[in-house]
């Protein structure tokens, strides 16, 4: 698949409302990881690829999160959470998925987990 990974303008409106009316988990983690404070690593919130848009995406490591809180459990989310996921790793993208209560109870582990999938 040789799709372009870019922020799709028509989604522009959209992303700009999901940062602001963001969830506590996804604030939360977004203090850890605005301003390059993770190894130096940029990433970016509600960031669109295709028709999806992701959580946070690092750019420069191809890697993308995922905060999942209770809408994700039911059976209809989790099969197009899949579908998404292999989407992106299609393009060479890797997800990581964390419960929002991870940001909270364990932010070490999280940040940890993500920087184990850098490259370098």
């Amino acid at each position: 698949m040789n799709r372009k990974i870019k922020n799709i303008p028509q989604l522009r409106d959209y992303r700009k409302k999901l940062r602001r009316c963001s969830t506590s988990a996804e604030a939360e983690l977004w203090k850890m990881l605005k301003g390059k404070q993770l190894d130096g690593r940029k990433f970016r919130r509600q960031y669109s690829i295709g028709n999806y848009i992701i959580d946070f995406y690092c750019v420069s490591e191809k890697i993308a999160i995922e905060l999942d809180g209770d809408p994700h459990g039911d059976y209809v989310n989790i099969q197009k959470d899949e579908e998404r996921e292999r989407l992106l790793e299609d393009m060479g993208i890797r997800v990581i998925r964390f419960e929002n209560r991870f940001v909270f109870q364990e932010p070490e582990m999280v940040m940890e987990t993500i920087r184990e999938q850098f490259k370098n």
